[in-house]
């Protein structure tokens, strides 16, 4: 829209920047809506704030772009302009005094008085002692010597050869004029101006000549007589003010309508219109417009004129720009000067400073642009480069070399044009990037940059050493088939490396290849600590390690020391991990002992180390950073994960309620411990697994009632007392209640239904710590009347059917 409006592609970049500014201003500042009159601002009271201060910022806004490119327009609308007159100077020997002027007149030497005068509206003062004066319409100057010849009558040493009395006249409170200005002005009119004001002033506090005022030939006239012609591109390329002179009292300054006005566009300084006077030419222009850019065409100006009710074209050659007298209304083009190299070459590639040389003579070869691009690189690929010719016609054209041969005086050198390129690849952009991989039992595995003669202990070192878990035998190598009539997939090296990394004889012998994957097994021996959980009544509570991988909960129990006196095996329960069960993978394990180790050796926090404990705190520190910074990668690669896996889950993920069941993380295992304790290593004896949980609870007395009741409550158990008497003590079933459904839930986690026959129900049998639950019936959809209607046109479908069928029957 701004470049619609007239902006040149500068002007909007400049307003983009701005308008960027400014967003980032309101967003800082006027985060929180502010308060005015009651109403809080909001996003509209912002945008428009926004654009208001944009336009603002332009100290031309009220402007319209036509204006704006009106030179010498501006000059009168510029807010960080004051034409005011300085108010604060020597009095000037050629001012004229007027009626209401201050005149103070100061005698000193011999002889010393003061005088405060005003001059009266016949333009006389009247002196003490002396009577009144003429000194109206007459100069500062002028004034002071008729003053020095009356006080002479008073004063004596004022006069003679040898005075020693002497006289001086200043302005006090200088006088108000009125001026009119009229003819093409933005707000014509009479202005009161201090005596001081120029033409410039005027001029300025009527608003400046308007777009169809003239600039050149601003005339001003004094008691109807014309006293001056003033030329304001005068004042703005040369500076010139000899014409601005001072106004008077009633003085009229009139702004004619413009004669002769052209336009000027292209590459040159100052775009814009301009007015030009009869007898200047082109070259009188170009001090105007500040002229050419070092991107214009300077032989020739294209000039449109309107000539005999028609347009016409002229072309100008620039030895007649001192001759040639634009008219009005001519437009006149600048062109730009091709984009184009006369004597180009560029080098790309792989030398050390690429970019584009001179042609020189036109003898420039391959080599001797090679020496002024001071010569290749090391990994330069020189036997083949390719130089690509512009042909006549502008096409492309490429012409493969040999460089080396040429380097080597073998082949001959070619000898470039102007607009060649001579692009000399590098090896690494024509082949794979080299690298290596390793995973396993190694502190960091991943992909690592392939070096020649690199060996497996190289790279362990490089992925930060083996895991305490690692084997040093045994070591894969999967290595890329280049024989694709093999068959194989992948060569599959095996070796052994010395436990300590030391370089052996199979190491040497056997180097890394680029691509070269290696594996690093796990000892077969190795294994971590898996740990299980005893809680609740036994003598020992607390975290056990698993011995053997046959592990029972009564040899857990055996080393917990056994049930307490306080014990109830009938309600004991095993909690035990599912397979959605989330552990801490390795590195999170490592990270925290890592964690664990350093803040035992923060000096802050504990007692100061030794010099070897201060060394491996620092070295704690730098892998802790390492790994927060995987770790935040690690977390933004995740978020986009997880915001892929929001657009494309389906709608079971969105279910809540059937995702907490359906991927818990642990499980309830009901078990029974006094047959475990009574028969160690039999069927119920469960093997146990890593994270499993024993909870053995103290002596339960209590039943508790859930679910459609109607005082869901827990009571105190009694043996002799079945389901429905608890439910009564409960209050009885609701209405909803499916009591075909009731189940049990015993402590140890196990839950028996209730079943039925015929109409007898047969509820399960009450434990200490059990809890009834009873089910809400599933809501039943009600037949909507168009329901019923279908259904008994169903109905009556059918049995027209069977009557038909029937008829037929009897009759055959």
């Amino acid at each position: 829209m701004a470049r619609e409006q007239g902006l040149s592609p500068i002007e909007a970049a400049k307003l983009r920047e701005r308008i960027s500014m400014l967003k980032r201003t309101v967003g800082s500042e006027g985060g929180v809506g502010s308060q005015s009159g009651g109403r809080l601002g909001g996003p509209l009271d912002e945008e428009k704030n926004l654009f208001d201060s944009i336009r603002k910022s332009d100290p031309y806004y009220d402007l319209s772009p036509f204006q704006k490119k009106i030179f010498g327009y501006k000059l009168f609308h510029n807010r960080n302009l004051d034409f005011n007159p300085s108010l604060n100077l020597p009095t000037p020997q050629n001012y004229i005094i007027g009626a209401g002027d201050q005149l103070l007149i100061d005698v000193y030497g011999a002889s010393q008085q003061s005088f405060d005068l005003t001059v009266t509206p016949e333009g006389r003062i009247l002196v003490p002692n002396l009577g009144p004066i003429q000194v109206g319409g007459s100069s500062i100057e002028a004034a002071t010597s008729r003053l020095k010849t009356s006080l002479g009558r008073i004063y004596s040493g004022l006069l003679g050869s040898n005075p020693n009395t002497f006289i001086q006249v200043r302005l006090g409170n200088i006088r108000s004029i009125q001026v009119s200005m009229v003819g093409e002005l933005t707000k014509p009119g009479t202005y009161t101006l201090p005596s001081f004001a120029t033409v410039f002033n005027g001029l300025f506090a009527a608003g400046g000549p308007n777009e169809n005022g003239a600039f050149r030939n601003i005339q001003v006239y004094r008691d109807s007589r014309l006293v001056a012609t003033v030329d304001i591109y005068e004042f703005l390329t040369k500076g010139e003010q000899s014409s601005n002179i001072t106004l008077q009292d009633n003085d009229v300054i009139i702004v004619p309508p413009v004669v002769s006005r052209i336009e000027v566009t292209g590459p040159v300084r100052r775009e814009g219109f301009f007015e030009v006077k009869p007898n200047e030419t082109l070259a009188d222009l170009a001090i105007f417009t500040g002229g050419f850019l070092p991107t214009a065409f300077k032989e020739r100006l294209t000039v449109r004129r309107i000539e005999n009710n028609s347009r016409k074209v002229i072309d100008v050659s620039s030895d007649k720009f001192g001759s040639f007298h634009p008219m009005d209304g001519d437009e006149i083009l600048v062109g730009e000067a091709l984009d184009r190299f006369s004597n180009r070459v560029q080098i790309e590639g792989a030398v050390m400073r690429a970019g584009e040389y001179s042609l020189d003579d036109g003898t420039l070869t391959v080599k001797g642009l090679l020496e002024k691009a001071q010569g290749l690189k090391p990994e330069a690929f020189t036997t083949r480069a390719t130089l690509y010719r512009t042909s006549t016609d502008l096409t492309l054209a490429a012409e493969s070399l040999d460089l080396q041969r040429i380097l080597d005086g073998q082949s001959e050198d070619v000898v470039l044009k102007n607009e060649d390129l001579l692009f000399i690849p590098s090896r690494y952009d024509i082949q794979e990037e080299f690298y290596v991989k390793i995973s396993g039992e190694v502190n960091l595995p991943g992909t690592y940059p392939f070096a020649s003669s690199m060996t497996i202990g190289d790279l362990i070192l490089r992925s930060g050493g083996l895991l305490q878990s690692a084997t040093n035998s045994s070591i894969e190598i999967a290595r890329r088939v280049r024989d694709p009539s093999s068959g194989k997939r992948a060569e599959i090296i095996t070796l052994s490396i010395n436990s300590t990394l030391a370089l052996s004889e199979e190491e040497k012998r056997m180097p890394l290849m680029p691509f070269d994957h290696v594996f690093i097994r796990k000892s077969p021996g190795f294994e971590k600590e898996q740990l299980v959980r005893v809680m609740g009544e036994v003598v020992y509570p607390g975290d056990f390690a698993i011995s053997s991988a046959n592990d029972r909960i009564s040899d857990v129990i055996r080393r917990a020391g056994g049930l307490n006196q306080f014990a109830y095996p009938k309600g004991a329960n095993l909690i035990r991990r599912t397979v959605y069960y989330k552990d801490l993978s390795e590195n999170e394990k490592k990270e925290m002992i890592l964690r664990d180790i350093h803040s035992k050796l923060d000096p802050e926090k504990n007692r100061k180390g030794n010099e070897a404990e201060s060394l491996l705190f620092e070295r704690l520190s730098k892998k802790l950073a390492e790994i927060e910074d995987i770790k935040n990668q690690e977390e933004k690669l995740k978020a986009e994960k997880r915001l892929n896996q929001y657009f494309a889950m389906d709608s079971s993920f969105l279910d809540s309620a059937i995702n907490k069941v359906r991927l818990k993380d642990q499980d309830l295992v009901g078990i029974d411990l006094e047959a475990i304790l009574a028969n160690p290593g039999g069927p119920e004896d469960l093997i146990l697994q890593e994270g499993d949980i024993i909870q053995i609870p103290k002596q339960l007395q209590t039943v508790r009632m859930v679910g459609e009741v109607l005082m869901p409550t827990t009571a105190r158990y009694a043996k002799n007392r079945g389901v429905r008497s608890y439910v009564s003590r409960a209050g009885g079933f609701t209405e909803n209640a499916r009591k075909s459904k009731t189940y049990v839930i015993y402590a140890n986690g196990d839950a028996r239904r209730t079943h039925s026959a015929l109409v007898w129900k047969f509820y399960p049998k009450l434990e200490p710590g059990a809890e009834i639950v009873v089910p809400v019936k599933p809501e039943r959809q009600r037949l909507t009347p168009a329901a019923w209607l279908g259904l008994a046109s169903s109905l009556a479908t059918i049995g027209i059917l069977v009557q038909t069928i029937a008829n037929n029957a009897n009759s055959n």
